[in-house]
């Protein structure tokens, strides 16, 4: 068994259950009174010590209907305007169409994630732990981060959206105190024993000359009947969302209630016989590309999305490695045409004399206001398919074609690249597969339980 697994699972970046935000990537889709609103932080029950901060620029676009009551979770409260921001929130980094069919064909899934993070939130509680404001202010950086703005260009884009920024914060909170729930009552009970890892790599072998699929998962569950009934339906309308175009990865961060949710339900390669009974043949059967319909299970609805299939353990592209630097030249939405021209001809002039990533930090210096965020290494596959077309002609040391964004004009340089080699997985990725699993089954169960023993009221 090995121990440094227990030493880690505790650490902040362990996302046992997570619905983070998506990243706004570049050239992706990128007892209260009904009078007054609910803030998130109230009706989630925040924790002494933690405000959220209210964010009076993103206001309900109906102010009547949006400051009743959704819900009451045992003795907290969520409004029709937490509901409201959080399906906005929702519409934003999925890329589903705001339209009003599809707020009413989403809004009971989105509700019920409301009510998991009510249950989260109170029992992290219970268990008096606490989530930090610097914790928060962590997440928050790092969703930036992926997303290749700044926290203060993410507020931004949050408020000409219409979503307050409490909704989002309300989410970090939630998955932050449910990590840690789920790190300090589970995971010094999971161990993987050496035999259990030296199993696992003899099935490998055995079917190194199967075929393999690359695949990406949404779960949904539910409890009862009645449940099963309405996350069918739910299944089925995201479904029908992704086939015309929302991005599964973008989607699986919002609604899915797998560990991989962390990575937009990228789960890696599989053999047919690691995958549940009842999605395997589903999967032999798919084309690259395409999104099955729902495959319902015991206690779940899957939905996957096959990106890739090979027979052997060869090199595989969608695993290749680069290193890529955003710049952003700021612009407001509505500048001049001859501000824009200039900020456009200084984006060639930057291009023109890159030389490395490395020299960036003072390069950008020259432009006022230019922003130049840290290089990121992201495999090939977990990039926009507008992205992947791009990097396919490029090579280390190239800046690829300026972009007009709401932000201003923004730019890509390509700092590095490593092809993928393929081979068997290592027994630490074997061994963080098996605990990483164990571990989201627990938590899933004790969600289960948590929502069984709660009075939820749902209005």
């Amino acid at each position: 068994m090995k121990s440094p697994k227990l030493a880690r699972s505790s650490a902040p970046a362990l996302i046992v259950v997570s619905r983070l935000i998506s990243a706004l990537a570049l050239v992706s889709l990128l007892g209260l009174a009904a009078t007054s609103p609910v803030r998130a932080a109230d009706s989630l029950g925040a924790p002494d010590g933690v405000a959220l901060p209210t964010d009076t620029d993103a206001t309900p676009a109906d102010t009547g209907d949006s400051q009743g009551i959704a819900a009451i979770v045992n003795d907290k409260i969520i409004s029709k305007y937490d509901l409201d921001q959080r399906v906005k929130l929702v519409m934003v980094t999925s890329g589903i169409p705001n339209s009003p069919e599809m707020v009413d064909r989403i809004q009971k899934q989105v509700l019920r994630s409301l009510i998991d993070e009510a249950l989260e939130v109170q029992e992290a509680k219970r268990l008096d732990l606490k989530v930090e404001a610097s914790e928060l202010d962590q997440q928050f950086a790092q969703i930036a981060a992926r997303a290749s703005m700044t926290p203060a260009q993410i507020d931004e884009y949050l408020k000409q959206n219409g979503v307050s920024k409490d909704s989002l914060l309300s989410q970090l909170y939630a998955d932050i105190a449910w990590n840690k729930v789920i790190g300090q009552q589970y995971a010094p009970l999971v161990s993987v024993g050496d035999d259990e890892i030296d199993e696992a790599m003899k099935q490998i072998k055995a079917e190194a000359d199967q075929p393999r699929y690359l695949v990406s998962e949404i779960l949904l569950t539910f409890d009862n009947p009645q449940q099963e009934t309405e996350v069918l339906a739910g299944a089925q309308r995201l479904v029908e969302q992704m086939r015309q175009g929302a991005p599964f990865a973008s989607v699986a961060r919002q609604f899915s209630q797998s560990a991989s949710s962390a990575n937009g339900g990228d789960i890696g390669w599989e053999h047919a016989s690691q995958m549940p009974a009842e999605v395997a043949p589903a999967v032999q059967q798919m084309v690259i590309g395409a999104i099955s319909d729902p495959i319902k299970t015991l206690n779940g609805v899957y939905i996957i999305q096959l990106r890739n299939k090979q027979t052997g353990l060869g090199p595989d592209p969608l695993q290749d490695r680069w290193t890529l630097a955003h710049v952003l030249l700021p612009l407001t939405p509505d500048a001049p045409v001859a501000l824009v021209a200039r900020r456009a001809q200084e984006a060639q002039k930057f291009a023109a004399e890159f030389k490395s990533c490395d020299a960036i930090p003072d390069q950008i210096k020259q432009y006022v206001g230019g922003v130049a965020q840290s290089p990121r290494t992201v495999a090939f596959g977990q990039l926009d398919q507008q992205l992947r077309t791009s990097l396919a002609k490029a090579k280390p040391g190239d800046v690829l074609k300026p972009v007009r964004s709401q932000q201003g004009i923004e730019m890509i340089a390509v700092c590095g690249y490593q092809a993928d080699t393929g081979g068997a997985p290592t027994r630490d990725q074997i061994e963080n597969s098996i605990f990483s699993q164990r571990l989201d089954m627990m938590a899933r169960r004790h969600l289960r339980d948590l929502r069984r023993d709660a009075v939820v009221d749902i209005r």
